[in-house]
């Protein structure tokens, strides 16, 4: 249960597009003290009390949830400083009912409740990830904390003059040279000069150390209110969430990880022969860890910027998707309005009027929104939205059909209780909106009339297809997994605030097989570079989604009887798929997620052996390329 989690900083009516989020978005500062209430004290609870706590409860998170949908809406299209205010004031309030519903709820820990009853009052002492402890000044403090945290990150620059002259135009009236997270992102993107890129690396990562004292100290703060939760550190309480023991969900993702890890260790180690030949011996030795700084992205957590180096077949005949789009005449508005008919083709009800009334397709000329692409949920019953400055382009296209996976998520359990309105976990929501985008094949832009089936490109293609989808999906899998195994030593105090860094790397290396491009500072703070770390976000959830894509696109494919290779296979116009599909949304949190995911796939487990079966082919090509090469680090 999360959304009035997730009140304090930004509605869970809010679905972002991917795990690759705008790193500037910033919560908004919230100056007033969050108040400590106190769980009224009772002897002996009975099941009727919490029965009617639980009633009690839903309506104040009803009633919120409503207010706070609009208000984060408005702000998101009309950013002023009003809105800013109303956006600060509705996120301090949810902060306050969240807490103090934690609190009221630790009160039926010893009382057994039915197993539905139970786990709403679960849900409810997990409201937030970063719970302060009942004293006073904590909440506060903490606040203060995390808004600090923000805000050294929404706010981090630094000087660098690049000579490159495709980067003329970041200093266009910027004498002082002074570049933000955004146009060091493009330098890194685009520069294949090592000097250059180890310059820009290290110039960000030049904002984080004085993160690191206060980052301590809410470590400190956050574990103090987990333990009066009864959970024996934040990383406990924060895996608590997945229908299973804490310390068994560790393990559950290094089971999943083992299962996809053969497969990325083929992909690096063809990876670091290309850019061994690009950039010798001295920069990328052959029997090391990758330098992070050469793979095309700040964090070394997706690889696409790089592919020109590792595509396998720069001859083989492809696809424009974008020319098909221009040439199809298709504006804004018919992007969605195909993406809608993906979905109607498996049963789904067409969207409402309010939809199309109601939601930002285009970038307004008069004013200034936030365009990074989500989908609402205003009322947690039909008035759904989205929120895009849609752009007439492939990566669009596909984005359009991965946001309304969300919308047609939302309205499936629309008729839950509040406790679960939300994915079966974190992970399934982005999940689903991916597996959409992997049924945009050949065969479906055949079958929207967006190409000529004398156009299909044969077998031939499918590697470079297959290598740069391996380039995003499966390089960010290690990284997905590493973010939240660092937080995690962080809580448990395995890592101290002086080991930090170290343990960053020593998880990095672990994991990814990347090095840093030299030595760090004493005093670097490496994690606080990237954006979920010091806007306390977790991470697990985007490890599950890369995982739980490819299992749903199997099972659905399998449904449909597809036949041929996964890559390839559409479940565009299948009414069985989405009549299993819709069973299973329409569920939302209600039930533990294996029963959600049995219901859809037929089996109760998570599987990484579906990414495998989908890279097949690649990982044929990858392993006879690799077999005159050392691979590991």
């Amino acid at each position: 249960m999360k959304k009035i989690l997730l009140l304090a900083a930004a509605s869970s009516s809010i679905l972002i597009a991917s795990c690759q989020e705008t790193a500037t978005e910033m919560p908004i500062e919230v100056e007033t003290e969050t108040p400590i209430v106190k769980a009224e004290v009772k002897s002996e609870p009975t099941l009727q009390e919490a029965k009617e706590f639980l009633e009690k409860a839903e309506k104040k998170i009803v009633e919120l949830n409503a207010e706070a949908a609009r208000i984060y809406w408005i702000n998101a299209n009309f950013i002023t400083d009003d809105t800013d205010w109303l956006t600060s004031k509705i996120g301090a309030e949810g902060a306050l009912l969240s807490t103090k519903l934690a609190n009221d709820a630790k009160r039926f820990n010893d009382l057994t409740l039915p197993a539905d009853m139970a786990r709403k009052i679960d849900g409810l002492k997990r409201g937030s990830n970063f719970p302060a402890p009942d004293k006073p000044g904590a909440a506060k403090e903490l606040s203060t904390i995390q808004t600090n945290l923000n805000s050294a990150y929404g706010k981090g620059k630094f000087k660098y003059k690049s000579n490159d002259p495709q980067f003329a135009d970041m200093y266009e009236d910027n004498a002082d040279a002074i570049i933000n997270l955004g146009q060091a992102s493009d330098i890194i993107a685009k520069s294949r000069d090592p000097k250059e890129l180890r310059a820009v690396w290290e110039g960000w990562r030049k904002i984080s150390p004085p993160m690191k004292n206060e980052y301590s100290r809410m470590v400190e703060i956050i574990n103090e209110g987990s333990n009066e939760l009864g959970y024996k550190d934040a990383g406990a309480l924060w895996r608590s969430g997945y229908d299973m023991p804490a310390d068994d969900f560790t393990k559950e993702a290094d089971r999943l990880w083992g299962q996809v890890k053969p497969l990325y260790d083929e992909l690096h180690c063809h990876v670091r022969a290309k850019l061994n030949e690009n950039y010798g011996d001295d920069i990328v030795p052959l029997d090391q860890p990758i330098r992070a700084d050469l793979l095309g992205n700040m964090w070394g957590q997706s690889w696409g910027n790089i592919y020109d180096m590792v595509v396998p077949n720069p001859d083989a005949p492809s696809i424009d998707e974008t020319q098909l789009i221009l040439d199809a005449g298709y504006d804004e508005i018919e992007m969605v309005k195909v993406g809608e008919k993906f979905f109607t083709s498996l049963g789904f009800d067409p969207l409402p009027q309010t939809f199309w009334d109601r939601s930002l397709f285009v970038k307004p000329k008069d004013r200034e929104v936030v365009c990074h692409a989500s989908a609402w949920d205003i009322d947690d019953k039909d008035d759904i939205r989205i929120k895009m400055c849609i752009k007439i382009n492939s990566e669009d296209f596909k984005t359009v059909h991965h946001e309304l996976g969300h919308n047609f998520y939302q309205r499936a359990y629309k008729n839950q209780p509040v406790y679960y309105k939300d994915g079966a976990n974190d992970g399934f929501h982005e999940a689903i909106g991916d597996m959409i985008s992997l049924s945009i094949t050949p065969d479906y832009l055949v079958k929207i009339g967006l190409l000529d089936e004398n156009a299909v490109p044969d077998a031939s293609a499918d590697l470079n297809l297959l290598m740069a989808q391996a380039m995003e999906k499966v390089a960010f899998l290690p990284f997905g997994l590493m973010v939240d195994q660092w937080r995690w030593k962080v809580f448990n105090g395995e890592y101290a605030p002086d080991e930090y860094n170290a343990g960053w790397w020593e998880l990095r290396e672990k994991y990814q097989g990347l090095r840093s491009p030299g030595d760090r500072p004493a005093n670097a703070f490496d994690p606080g570079a990237k954006y979920h770390i010091p806007g306390n976000t977790p991470y697990m959830r985007y490890f599950l989604a890369h995982i739980l894509q490819f299992q749903f696109h199997q099972a659905a494919c399998e449904i449909a009887g597809v036949e041929g290779p996964l890559h390839r296979c559409s479940i565009y116009g299948n009414k069985e798929v989405g009549s299993r599909f819709e069973g299973m949304m329409k569920m939302g949190s209600s039930k533990p997620w294996p029963e959600a995911l049995e219901a859809f796939t037929g089996k109760s487990k998570m599987d990484g052996s579906a990414i495998v079966a989908y890279f097949d082919p690649l990982m044929t090509y990858l392993k006879e390329e690799n077999k005159d090469r050392t691979c590991g680090w």
